[in-house]
């Protein structure tokens, strides 16, 4: 079960219904959100039901979950969960295009895609600093400086952006510069890195690992939010299947899915998930067809000469081109760009 508090409740009513789940035996685990406390009440399901949690001082409501998540669940919170990062916001009937360069890979290259993604529409930024990949030959991104570039542009474009972190010890110094931090599919199971992330006050793109369910993503959700942190964005990124004609297969019915037993946004990304630049675009249309939050493009100004992933980048032409695109679906399903 899960006590939420009410929003005054005070330092004594908490300890309160602290000390009532010890009296019975059971554990308390306490979220101190940006708005109000909540306490998972773990232990003997039937006896903590049976007790008066909303009587009393400064509990709003019990809320049974029968899910190994918790806070994260409809059951916890009915209504859509929306976060504003700058300017943007993400959520709550607003289409958030999110779009940038795989990797910063220098000032002029990230200027120019900053420039054109702004120009055709996105509202929030991407490109990494920090990139993991399979070869440790391969371009790691240019790593804190990466990340000065990325602030230059904020402060020239008004473009917040979202920068992925690989390291528990890269946590603090990542949160000084990104607006959003990024977990990246391979870092989906990384406990320590979800918890560490989960006591910054920053909004957490959360991706989907390649070979999760739906469950095991929630409840890596779950290891963010119970450390306080509640702003979590979900990302589908497609997963690991038989099929090899794309990168990955996009499961594209994961919006829908998620959005019924979740609070949380839901963005998609179809650049890593089809891993070719011609797919991208129709891939992004279904995910505003499906009801996704958003979504998070790769574009390039030179995608033949990016040293990360260019065979899924598209051009910053194709991205103005689809925003159009994108405007005219919205539209017809009530949504907001």
């Amino acid at each position: 079960m899960v006590i939420v508090m009410k929003s005054d409740a005070s330092e004594e009513h908490i300890a309160g219904v602290v000390e009532r789940l010890a009296d019975i035996g059971c554990e308390a685990h306490i979220s101190n959100g940006q708005i109000r406390t909540v306490i998972g009440a773990i232990g003997d399901r039937g006896l903590i039901q049976q007790l008066p949690w909303e009587a009393m001082d400064g509990v709003d409501r019990a809320v049974p979950v029968l899910k190994t998540y918790q806070f994260v669940s409809r059951e916890f919170q009915g209504e859509d969960t929306v976060i504003p990062v700058g300017n943007a916001r993400i959520g709550g009937g607003v289409f958030a295009p999110i779009a940038g360069p795989c990797a910063v890979e220098s000032r002029e290259q990230l200027f120019r895609t900053a420039e054109a993604v702004k120009k055709a529409g996105a509202t929030i930024l991407r490109g990494d600093a920090f990139k993991p990949r399979t070869s440790p030959f391969s371009f790691q991104g240019l790593g804190e400086a990466g990340l000065q570039l990325l602030a230059e542009a904020r402060e020239e474009f008004g473009l917040p952006f979202v920068a992925e972190v690989l390291d528990p010890r890269d946590v603090e110094m990542i949160a000084g510069y990104a607006d959003i931090l990024r977990i990246g599919t391979r870092n989906m199971a990384n406990f320590a890195l979800l918890s560490e992330v989960g006591k910054v006050h920053k909004p957490v793109m959360l991706k989907r690992g390649f070979t999760a369910t739906v469950d095991e993503w929630l409840n890596a959700a779950e290891y963010i939010y119970k450390e306080g942190n509640h702003q979590v964005i979900l990302a589908e990124r497609g997963i690991r299947t038989f099929e090899t004609s794309t990168r990955n297969t996009l499961d594209i019915s994961a919006a829908p899915v998620v959005k019924a037993m979740s609070h949380l946004p839901v963005v998609i990304d179809p650049s890593h998930s089809s891993g070719r630049r011609h797919l991208v675009v129709p891939l992004a249309r279904a995910a505003v067809a499906v009801g996704a939050d958003g979504f998070i493009i790769d574009v390039h100004p030179s995608p033949h000469t990016a040293l990360v992933d260019g065979s899924q980048a598209i051009l910053p032409d194709e991205f103005a081109q689809l925003m159009k695109q994108i405007r005219g679906l919205a539209a017809v399903l009530g949504l907001t760009v």
